[in-house]
């Protein structure tokens, strides 16, 4: 066995056999697989071995097609079979809602090109006559995926993997990792099979790793602990069971007729396949439990649990409702075993947080069908420095230090039991909740507020009358929450609003090199002393990485907001580059104060009005003026009892101050807000409608706008890049070019009761030209509004264009940037 590797991957079903083949097919020498028992040995020997393209994240859209696309090649490259059977997959629908869920991931599917048909019951019924569909509405159908055998497409890619140059080595488990400052010692035991269980062995070794990818799948916990991090990747038991023969199939397919497409009647929670003339079937049931916790049992190898028949009875029973001939079906074979989730069911794939060169790939809830894209884009990022596209909504750092295993526990078997479950694109799902809350939380829900959870953080949506039902409020259309976002839009517009920002990631940076670090990290010239700007920190790759809004405290100590969701995200990425460049720049320190202080947005026209009450200065009438607190400038001020850093700025566009207290009188300062903003018309206001606002205004969110995958210049952010600087990334940016623009686009009308989620095709001519990422009502011009990105050469003010909505084109046209207040003469406003 070699001790001296390039990549070390640590696994070896489905997703560790793809990334050593692709890690190896991309040039890298010296690439070992280790397992602990046999390849395949793990969820992989019993998966069901599904290919469904059907995902509502773009991102895992993009690794579902290419692990489609890339499993079709692979008998030819390696001359194994990997039983890849191209029978299709329909999805059908009960009801209207579930048809319009279809209809807004299709908007997806057609910007990454997935081929896809709809269905009408009857054309189900004339094409499929053993599916019951007279309480069915329709279908969609993807033609070019289907089922194949996990272990046999794993085989594939473990011969391609080796004829590309990697090394597989079976029966040796990892014991542990070293970092020792530019290589990974890591310690592996041999291990033995003894009465049928595995065993260590005397011999060891330590190996040499420039590289370290982890894809120990149901052992994700031990692996873990080995590495000090936080991995909330554990398994819950999934059953399927297989019929004995169907009489009635038997017949249809002598008959000459193929094959039935896996069927799917997510509203039943269930999938169905042909499996030698029987069925099966695959429910995602209420209460299914998680397994393994703290790790899996030694003892446990290729094993299953008992089948609970009393736990998805009701998917049995609408089984047979379907599809009626399978009712005099018995029983052959039945399957319960764990499979890894993760707390909103999407993978964790990238760099494991505060470590080096050390990647996981962990996580994988439809590892069949990730397995080859997982691989090939974590390859790109571990090769190339980044993938082509945006993999942040898979990065192991989406979660935050303060999960527990209690949580991931409650959220993964959440995450298993809404796999068929409505994905409203403003759904909240509700186990552990509310957890992460302002001191304020008590007094906004008194006043109607209807939370979201943003890393944990309760944070208002909306508010609404006492009573209101939030989860029957969800639609994919204008749901009932919509009319009182529209409301709070209006008063921020006319009067003032109060949004509760605390949730935003706040650090503190000083020291002699933070000045020289951060002009360098990041794009725009370093505000003076008691002054505002909005920058970005960049990849490698010359992408977005960070949007911060940075206040400078004194010559070199730094205050940096940056959004709350990615808050442990951008800090790895932010201490990574200051270990970096400490040599360079010199001595800094950086202090994460995000719980330490909480933080309003007030804006408004009234805004101003409404401070001057309560601050507390010698010469009130005048300390909130532009010559003493100007547009994007910072000043320590009090209100009431309560010491502020108020920032004059406003993500609605309107008059307004960010104010940053001291979180312990958080209380204090909402009441006194609150009672002097009574008289001028105060509403408090939630995220939905800040969402809308900020687009009329074009403000750029990340993760929407911003990301991975789009430089700066192609979001159109040339005025907060200081190209008369050095700052990494700097080359790359304009060595990538303009691929794509960032526009703002008012729709004419839209369906009329709907507005864009952000998902949606933009076309031109008929043909896709790009996708939107932010959608929602302008309140100021009284239609849909929309962000997204297009080709360069459609992307001036008055293009006209069309927007997918519910297999409809709806006109839209390209505006100039902001616009509402294009002049920003509000936001400047004197007083």
């Amino acid at each position: 066995m070699k001790t001296d590797v390039k990549a070390l991957v640590v696994g070896g079903g489905a997703v560790g056999t793809s990334i050593a083949y692709h890690l190896a097919r991309a040039g890298w020498r010296d690439v070992m697989l280790l397992e602990r028992d046999e390849l395949t040995a793990g969820s992989t020997w019993h998966a069901a071995g599904l290919l469904p393209y059907f995902n509502m994240s773009y991102a895992t859209t993009w690794i579902h097609d290419y692990s489609i696309r890339f499993y079709k090649t692979l008998k030819a490259e390696t001359d194994l079979d990997p039983g890849f059977s191209v029978v299709g997959n329909l999805r059908m629908a009960q009801s209207t809602a579930r048809m319009d869920e279809y209809m807004l991931y299709a908007a997806t599917a057609e910007t990454v090109g997935v081929p896809f048909e709809w269905l009408t019951p009857r054309d189900i019924a004339e094409r499929f006559p053993l599916v019951r569909t007279d309480d069915l509405v329709g279908a969609i159908l993807h033609p070019t995926d289907g089922y194949i055998n996990p272990a046999d497409v794993s085989m594939a890619m473990a011969k391609g993997a080796r004829q590309h140059g990697a090394t597989i080595e079976r029966r040796w488990q990892v014991d542990g990792y070293d970092w020792a400052g530019d290589h990974w010692r890591v310690s592996v035991t041999r291990m033995a099979e003894r009465g049928g269980n595995l065993v260590p062995t005397d011999e060891r070794q330590v190996i040499r790793a420039e590289h370290v990818v982890t894809a120990t799948g149901n052992h994700a916990q031990r692996t873990a602990r080995m590495l000090g991090i936080k991995i909330p990747a554990i398994p819950v038991e999934h059953q399927y069971i297989v019929t004995e023969p169907d009489p009635a199939l038997q017949a249809w397919r002598a008959e000459g007729h193929a094959e039935h497409p896996v069927l799917r009647d997510a509203d039943a929670k269930w999938y169905v396949r042909e499996e030698r003339g029987g069925w099966i079937l695959g429910p995602y049931e209420r209460n299914a439990p998680a397994r393994f916790r703290y790790g899996v049992p030694d003892s446990f190898r290729a094993d299953l649990f008992p089948l609970d028949l009393d736990r998805i009875e009701a998917e049995y029973m609408s089984f047979i409702h379907r599809i009626p001939s399978s009712e005099e079906v018995g029983l052959k074979a039945d399957f319960n075993g764990p499979i890894c989730y993760t707390p909103d069911g999407n993978p964790l794939i990238g760099p494991a947080p505060g470590l080096r060169n050390m990647w996981l790939a962990e996580g994988f809830s439809f590892g069949i069908t990730a397995a080859g894209g997982a691989g090939h884009y974590l390859a790109q990022m571990m090769v190339e420095g980044e993938a082509e596209i945006d993999m942040a909504s898979l990065d192991p750092r989406r979660f935050g230090d303060w999960i527990t295993t209690d949580w991931s526990v409650a959220k993964n078997e959440e995450a298993y039991e809404h796999v068929f479950i409505l994905h409203h694109p403003d759904e909240e799902r509700p186990a552990t909740r509310p957890l992460r809350t302002a001191p304020c939380y008590d007094r906004m829900a008194a006043l109607g507020a209807q939370f979201g959870a943003v890393n944990g953080w309760e944070r208002p949506n909306y508010f609404a009358p006492q009573g209101f039902d939030d989860a029957q409020a969800r639609s994919f259309r204008r749901g009932g929450w919509w009319p009182h976002a529209r409301d709070e839009a209006r008063a921020i517009r006319e009067a003032a609003g109060l949004i509760d920002a605390t949730a935003f990631a706040k650090h503190v940076l000083k020291g002699p090199g933070a000045t020289a670090f951060l002009d360098w990290f990041t794009t725009n010239r370093l505000p003076r002393v008691g002054r505002v700007n909005l920058t970005y920190a960049l990849t490698g790759a010359g992408t977005t990485r960070i949007e911060y809004t940075i206040l400078r405290q004194a010559e070199d100590q730094y205050y940096l907001v940056s959004a709350g969701a990615w808050a442990a995200y951008d800090a790895d990425y932010l201490r990574r580059a200051m270990e970096d460049m400490a040599p360079r720049f010199g001595a800094m320190v950086l202090q994460d104060v995000t719980t330490q202080y909480g933080v309003f947005a007030l804006a408004g026209p009234n805004a101003r009005d409404i401070l001057k009450a309560l601050i507390r200065d010698p010469d009130p009438d005048t300390a909130l003026s532009n010559a003493r607190f100007p547009w994007l400038s910072a000043r320590e001020i009090e209100l009431g009892m309560v010491p502020v850093t108020a920032i004059r700025v406003a993500y609605t566009g309107e008059l307004g101050w960010e104010l940053h207290h001291p979180v312990e009188m958080q209380n204090h300062l909402f009441d006194r807000l609150m009672e002097a903003g009574a008289p001028h018309g105060l509403k408090p206001v939630g995220a939905r409608a800040q969402n809308w606002l900020r687009q009329e205004k074009s403000y750029r969110a990340f993760g929407n706008e911003l990301g991975r995958d789009a430089t700066p210049l192609e979001a159109g952010l040339d005025r907060f890049v200081d190209l008369s600087k050095e700052f990494h990334g700097k080359y790359a940016m304009q060595d990538t070019g303009i691929r794509a623009r960032c526009v703002t686009l008012l729709l004419d009308a839209g369906p009329g009761d709907a507005d864009p989620w952000g998902r949606e095709a933009i076309l031109h001519d008929g043909e896709t030209v790009g996708r939107l990422t932010s959608g929602g009502y302008s309140v100021a011009h009284d239609r849909p509004i929309a962000m997204g990105y297009v080709r360069p050469d459609l992307a001036a003010p008055g293009t006209r264009l069309k927007v997918r909505m519910f297999r409809d084109l709806h006109d839209a046209q390209v505006t100039e940037d902001s616009p509402y207040d294009p002049q920003n003469a509000r936001i400047r406003a004197d007083g």
